[in-house]
């Protein structure tokens, strides 16, 4: 082994996987570029859903040829009424009553169908999302905010969800009763149908000049979701941080800034999209002026009957409606599309690599470092020519100050991060090689900041093999001194979780987290101060059983208590992502370097 140059590490705060720590107001929301892109990958969805697409088309046409037939009978019934057409009045009557009956059914079927299908595109999306998130690599998770990743998750999706269920159908019928109207009363007279359309071109302006505020605004407000959800999650999760440093009024005043800005953009973008409506129907009333004006000129010179003029007024009606109900969900439509951008956005991000190689089962494996260089910033080195050997089957330990790189060394191993350079091998297999699952099976890990899951002791301890007996997980209970407080619980082992083991002390999830490493019986363990959060009896326990566990096994411990790695067979000192020291415990105090200053700082009295 080479001493290595000195190096700068970057200030951080590490997170539980060790990645650099998330600074407050720094997320950052992207969306993609070109709207057009993003509706052909939604259409994709629907393709998937070819007999509920047909089934629902189907019941469209057939509702929009009833639609546009109940009024042509309501004319004749009137021409009829008035002599001037010849026919049975009771007949198309009842051919209107009939058509106008079918019609109404043929909504209801179609608001099932497009409540169907909504449901299976957005779980179909939602689970694409899920499982996206959680093979994205760790530099993804630490540099992007939770609550920006479940706002994606859950808001996004379901706006839109709510657009396919409640907007689509109402495009479909929509244009298909536009085109048919528009053709019907061509027919009837092409004069009144041209004085009509001017109201849609109208309408159409209109339309399009609002649409590019409802776009911008909608944009705004689902960024400002994403933050406020994120401000939230980070208030839960630090609560005792927030209220034991008299954060309250502080948070409260940053929730209510976000807010108010959300609560701006939300007013605007319904402010705007709401006066699409009534504008719509302004003009739509326009128009009926004006064929109750000229349609009464036309019919007293004998141009059209009065039959004509009530189905005009009624097709004018069913006109404007559609174009009315388009313009309302436009500004769903503009969510939904927002909101689909940012979850492709998220799908678009390259996930972990799955191939590779299995490591070989060749007994306990030896590490090597070989002249690795890290940063998690360009331009800001953690690592830098960081080489280290960790012979097989044998203890090391790390020591350092904090910012020292020693978690980075573990992030590398673990591939939860990639070197800029330089390799890391196990027997002689350089890691890249490795598939992910084949690495991370034979290595166990227990993290300063216990991590446990919703669901019993037993489904958590399962975690580190799911195929681990109903003796392996006693005897990892044991090694651990698990047993004492499990056996004290109401249901032991199947003993539920409430709040991620927020119904057990800190010391006793940690127990918990170093007993699943144990059941996973790895061929590689790392302690990450693995005994941070227990008491110095319990500490001593859990080193006797550590020893007899870690006897053929490969292992690596950070640690700042200093007593927990006096028995390790090499323990490495790291100053600023540099190897300063190397040797035993004896001999590192025997040199009286950087480990000597450290010792004598815990257990000399000196000042911390």
């Amino acid at each position: 082994m080479s001493e290595i140059k000195p190096s700068a590490q970057m200030p951080r705060i590490p997170s539980a996987g060790g990645g650099p720590g998330r600074m407050p107001g720094t997320m950052q929301v992207e969306y993609a570029e070109h709207v057009g892109r993003t509706l052909l990958r939604i259409a994709a969805y629907f393709t998937r859903e070819r007999s509920t697409m047909a089934a629902m088309l189907g019941v469209v046409v057939l509702g929009t040829l009833c639609g546009l037939w109940a009024p042509s009978l309501q004319s004749t019934a009137i021409d009829i009424i008035s002599g001037e057409a010849d026919g049975v009045l009771g007949r198309t009557v009842g051919l209107m009553l009939g058509a106008y009956l079918l019609y109404s059914a043929s909504r209801l079927v179609q608001g099932l169908l497009s409540a169907r299908l909504s449901q299976s595109i957005v779980k179909r999306m939602r689970q694409e999302l899920f499982d996206k998130i959680v093979s994205l690599p760790l530099r993804y998770l630490d540099t992007h905010a939770n609550g920006d990743l479940i706002s994606r998750m859950t808001n996004d999706i379901e706006n839109i969800s709510t657009t396919v269920s409640q907007s689509l159908p109402s495009l479909c019928s929509g244009v298909l009763t536009v085109v048919g109207t528009v053709a019907v009363m061509v027919w009837y007279c092409w004069q009144l149908a041209l004085l009509s359309l001017v109201t849609v071109v109208l309408t159409v302006f209109a339309t399009k000049f609002l649409s590019i505020k409802v776009r911008a605004s909608s944009r705004r407000r689902q960024e400002l979701l994403g933050r406020l959800n994120s401000q939230v999650e980070e208030m839960i999760a630090g609560c005792r941080t927030v209220i034991a440093y008299n954060r309250q009024e502080k948070a409260a005043a940053e929730f209510a800034g976000v807010s108010d800005s959300m609560t701006k953009a939300g007013i605007r973008t319904d402010a705007v999209s709401g006066i699409m409506g009534p504008l719509s129907n302004c003009i739509g009333n326009i128009g009926f002026v004006i064929i109750a004006a000229v349609g009464g000129y036309f019919s007293l010179h004998g141009m059209i009957s009065v039959g004509v003029i009530s189905a005009f007024i009624v097709y004018a009606k069913q006109f404007s409606r559609p174009i009315n109900e388009l313009a309302q969900v436009y500004g769903q439509l503009q969510t939904a599309i927002a909101g689909a951008e940012r979850v492709f956005f998220v799908l678009d991000e390259q996930s972990e690599p799955a191939g590779g190689g299995a490591l070989e089962d060749s007994g306990p494996p030896g590490v090597s470092f070989r002249n690795v260089n890290f940063s998690y910033t360009p331009g800001r080195p953690v690592l830098r020519d960081f080489s280290l050997e960790v012979p097989a089957g044998k203890k090391v330990a790390l020591v350092g100050a904090t910012g020292s790189g020693k978690t980075t060394v573990v992030n590398l191993l673990m591939r939860f991060y990639e070197p800029d350079s330089g390799e890391i091998v196990i027997n002689e297999q350089n890691i890249r090689d490795m598939s992910l699952a084949s690495l991370r099976r034979e290595i166990a890990i227990v993290l300063q900041d216990t991590v446990l899951f919703a669901g019993t002791i037993r489904h958590n301890l399962a975690c580190g093999s799911e195929h681990a007996s109903e003796e392996q997980l006693q005897a990892a209970l044991d090694m651990s001194r698990c047993r004492e407080f499990v056996q004290r619980l109401p249901q032991g082992l199947d003993t539920v979780l409430t709040g991620a083991g927020s119904n057990l002390s800190q010391g006793q999830r940690q127990l918990l987290a170093i007993a699943r490493a144990f059941a996973a019986d790895p061929q590689i363990l790392i302690l990450d101060e693995a005994t941070a959060n227990v008491d110095t009896q319990t500490e001593r326990a859990i080193q006797d059983a550590m020893q007899k566990i870690m006897e053929r096994r490969t292992s690596i411990i950070i640690a700042h208590r200093l007593s927990t790695i006096r028995d390790a067979d090499v323990i490495v000192v790291m100053d600023q992502g540099r190897i300063v020291e190397m040797g035993s415990h004896n001999e590192l105090l025997a040199a009286r370097g950087k480990y000597y200053e450290l010792y004598m700082t815990q257990y000399a009295g000196f000042a911390t």
